[in-house]
C-alpha cells in the first residue's frame, strides 16, 4: 500500500506544511478571543499562548520520535495502529476523516472568507461570506485533487507570504508600543473587564485552534522523501518556530492599540491594528497578506482532508475500500477519497454557520466545531503515548518515558481546560462524536474485525 502514492515532497515542503497549516488563521482569529477571555489581562494571555505552544511542542516531539521508526500511509493512523493495533488505527483514521479534518477545513474556509469580507466591508456572517467560503473550499479541493505538486508549491509560497504581516507586527508593533507607552500600559493594566470561570483555561483552549494542524503534516508520510528523517525535522523545527512567532506577534499587537479598543473591535481588531501602525493603505495591503495566509492554511488542511478515506482504504478497512484506495493515473491522487473530503468539509461548514454564526439551528447541539474536535484528538493521543512507554524498549529513558509522560499530562490539561471553557457543550459534542464513531465502527470492513 505504500507504493500507491509517489514520493514527491521534500523537507522544505514538509516544514512549510507544518508552519503553513498552523500559521495563517488562528493567530488572527483567536488573538481577540484570548484577549477577551482574559478580560484584557495581557500577561495571562501571553501565558496562555506559552502553555498552548508547549503542549503542541511536547506532543509533536513524541510523534517525531515515532516518525523515525514507522513509515507507512498516514502518520497518525500508522502510530495508532502500531501502538494499539489495527482497530484503534481505524478509530483514529475514521475520526480524522469524518470529524477532525473536515470540521477544521470548513471553519478555515469561513475564516478566509471572514477576513476577505472585513477587507471589503461586508458582513462576516452574511450570504456573501458564505458564498465566498464555499468558493474557497471548492478551489482548495481542486488544487489538491487535480495538481498535488502545485498544492505543495502553493503551500511553500503562502508560508513565506503569511510570515510577512506576523514579523512586521512583531517588530514594528513592539517598537512602537514601547516608544508610545501603549505596550507598557497594556502589560500593567491587568484585567479591565470582569470574566467568569477560569480565564486561563478558556484562553488556552482558544490557542489550541491557533496551534492545531501540525499533525496533518503526517498525512503525507507516504509521499515524503526520506520520511523517517524529514518528518521529525519538520515537526520539531516547525512547531518551535510557530510558538516563538505567535508570542512575538501577540506582544507586537499589544503595542498598537489599547486592550479595550482591540476587544471592542471584534473581527476588525486585527485590521485596526495593522492600519494604525502601517497607515490605512499599508494596513490594507498587509491585510491582503492575512487573507492569503488563511488560504494557505486552508490548502494545508484540505491536503489532509483529501487523503482521509484513502488512509483507511489502503488498509482494506472502512466502507468500499477498493473504491477509495484507487489512485488516479494522471494526478497521482486518490480522487474518490478527495471527493468525500470535500463533501464532509462542506457539511461541517454548513454546521459551523448554523451553530455559531446565526440563530442556532441545532439547539443544545450547537457547539464550537473550531475547538472541541481539537480537544478530542488530544484525548485519543493518550493511549498512543501510554503504549509507546510500554512497547518502545529500544528507546532511551527520556524518549520512552519522560517525553510521553509530559505529553499525557499536556493532553489531560487540554481536556480539563475544554470542560471549563465549554461546559455542557462538551457533553453534547461527545454525543455527536459517539454517534459518528458508532457509524464508523459499523462500516468497518468485516474482514478486519
Amino acid at each position: 500500500m505504500e507504493k500507491g502514492l509517489e514520493k514527491k515532497y521534500g523537507l522544505i515542503t514538509a516544514v512549510a506544511m507544518v508552519i503553513g497549516i498552523v500559521i495563517g488563521s488562528g493567530v488572527f482569529f483567536k488573538a481577540e478571543k484570548v484577549l477577551t477571555a482574559t478580560g484584557g489581562d495581557l500577561p495571562t494571555g501571553i501565558l496562555a499562548w506559552v502553555i498552548g505552544g508547549l503542549i503542541m511542542i511536547v506532543c509533536a516531539y513524541v510523534f517525531s520520535t515515532m516518525a523515525t521508526r514507522y513509515e507507512k500511509v498516514n502518520g497518525i493512523v500508522d502510530y495508532a495502529e502500531m501502538a494499539l493495533g489495527s482497530k484503534y488505527g481505524y478509530v483514529i483514521g475514521w475520526f480524522m476523516t469524518t470529524i477532525y479534518y473536515p470540521s477544521l477545513t470548513g471553519v478555515l474556509a469561513w475564516v478566509a472568507a471572514r477576513y476577505t469580507c472585513v477587507l471589503i466591508g461586508w458582513d462576516i456572517a452574511g450570504p456573501q461570506a458564505m458564498v465566498i467560503a464555499g468558493l474557497f473550499l471548492v478551489a482548495s479541493y481542486a488544487i489538491n485533487a487535480l495538481s498535488p505538486k502545485l498544492a505543495g508549491k502553493f503551500q511553500v509560497s503562502t508560508t513565506v507570504i503569511k510570515l510577512i504581516p506576523l514579523v512586521l507586527m512583531a517588530v514594528v508593533g513592539t517598537i512602537a508600543g514601547i516608544s508610545n507607552g501603549v505596550l507598557i500600559e497594556n502589560f500593567t493594566s491587568g484585567a479591565i473587564v470582569e470574566v467568569t470561570g477560569n480565564p486561563l483555561f478558556t484562553a488556552v483552549v482558544a490557542t489550541a485552534f491557533a496551534y492545531e494542524g501540525w499533525i496533518i503534516a503526517t498525512s503525507i508520510n507516504a509521499e515524503l522523501k526520506n520520511a523517517k528523517k524529514n518528518l521529525p525535522l519538520a515537526l520539531t523545527f516547525g512547531t518551535t518556530f510557530i510558538v516563538i512567532i505567535y508570542i512575538l506577534y501577540y506582544i507586537g499587537l499589544a503595542g498598537t492599540v489599547e486592550n479595550s479598543v482591540m476587544m471592542a473591535g471584534g473581527e476588525t481588531g486585527a485590521k485596526l491594528a495593522f492600519s494604525k501602525v502601517f497607515s490605512s493603505a499599508g494596513g490594507s495591503i498587509l491585510f491582503v497578506f492575512v487573507v492569503i495566509s488563511c488560504l494557505g492554511t486552508l490548502n494545508g488542511l484540505m491536503l489532509g482532508c483529501t487523503r482521509g478515506m484513502y488512509s483507511l482504504a489502503a488498509r482494506n478497512m472502512g466502507p468500499n475500500s477498493r473504491i477509495f484506495k484507487s489512485i488516479d493515473q494522471t494526478t497521482g491522487m486518490p480522487t474518490n477519497s478527495a471527493i468525500v473530503g470535500l463533501l464532509l468539509s462542506s457539511i461541517w461548514l454548513v454546521y459551523f454557520y448554523g451553530a455559531n454564526l446565526t440563530t442556532p439551528w441545532f439547539g443544545v447541539f450547537s457547539f464550537d466545531s473550531s475547538e472541541l474536535p481539537i480537544v478530542t484528538i488530544y484525548a485519543l493521543y493518550i493511549p498512543i503515548f501510554v503504549m509507546m512507554m510500554k512497547k518502545e524498549k529500544e528507546l532511551g529513558v527520556f524518549k520512552r518515558f519522560v517525553a510521553p509522560s509530559l505529553a499525557v499530562c499536556a493532553c489531560i490539561f487540554m481536556i480539563i481546560a475544554a470542560c471549563y471553557a465549554h461546559g455542557m457543550a462538551v457533553v453534547y459534542y461527545l454525543i455527536v462524536f459517539a454517534v459518528i464513531m458508532a457509524i464508523g465502527w459499523i462500516l468497518m470492513n468485516p474482514k478486519s474485525k
